[in-house]
């Protein structure tokens, strides 16, 4: 999902996604399905990496299941900090306790200024959360490479009284397996049900297109892996993303 709409450059049996006019938006510039193994391969990697992402003030690395333990150790030798997440399936029907927000696509330009302003709010709160300092533009660029995976990813709007206070996106994936992602609510329209109302949309909205089994990704040290698990979302696998900030 997160190599649509940006380039892609094959490196050592690597993903190296880049956005050239986006380079400090993380998920728009990281390396993914990581193949190098050993030493030469990764130090290959590496040297590769230092010149895909040039512009940028970052390097990444997603790492999962398949990734050589001999890349991770020299990652975090090398100075990249690990944050992990949870990948969790859901089978069945969802079991929800929703709202009744109404919910729009992103589909005009007043939907996607609505969009934006709730990806800042996001933004700042995460980069709280997580202790960054909210640079400027990265927002706005965070809301960009959203805007940028569509129509292959379709983004949702909850509106209440006419206002914009969450949204989520939804994609039917590869071989039956959809996803879910990028749920935000506004802090004063919390514990209303609009994340279940948007999560029980994009379900639907996944199915739709052809998946059966959705995922979502959650942060697993942030609260909401437990709402999903209520939610029937099972545990299936780690994605451990290793990030270093570097001088440009």
């Amino acid at each position: 999902m997160l190599t649509l709409g940006h380039e892609v450059v094959a490196a050592e049996g690597a993903r190296l996604v880049r956005n050239r006019t986006l380079p400090d938006v993380w998920d728009a510039n990281h390396a993914q399905g990581l193949a190098a193994a050993n030493a030469a391969a990764i130090d290959r990697l590496l040297a590769r990496m230092e010149d895909v992402y040039a512009a940028s003030s970052h390097r990444r690395v997603d790492c999962d299941f398949s990734t050589a333990p001999g890349l991770e150790a020299r990652l975090l030798a090398e100075g990249f900090r690990r944050r992990d997440f949870l990948v969790m399936l859901l089978e069945g029907e969802p079991r929800l306790h929703a709202g009744t927000p109404e919910i729009r696509p992103c589909a005009s330009a007043e939907t996607w200024d609505a969009f934006t302003a709730l990806k800042l709010a996001d933004w700042r709160e995460l980069a709280e959360r997580i202790g960054l300092v909210p640079s400027a533009g990265v927002g706005e660029g965070l809301a960009l490479a959203s805007r940028l995976r569509a129509p292959a990813v379709r983004y949702w709007l909850a509106l209440e009284g006419g206002a914009a206070c969450g949204f989520l996106s939804s994609w039917e994936g590869i071989d039956g397996v959809g996803q879910v992602e990028d749920l935000y609510v506004r802090p004063d329209a919390r514990g209303r049900g609009v994340a279940a109302a948007l999560l029980r949309h994009a379900i639907a909205d996944c199915r739709r297109h052809g998946a059966t089994a959705v995922v979502i990704v959650a942060d697993a040290d942030d609260t909401p892996k437990s709402a999903y698990a209520r939610m029937g979302f099972a545990p299936v696998a780690i994605k451990r993303e290793y990030v270093r900030r570097v001088k440009r």
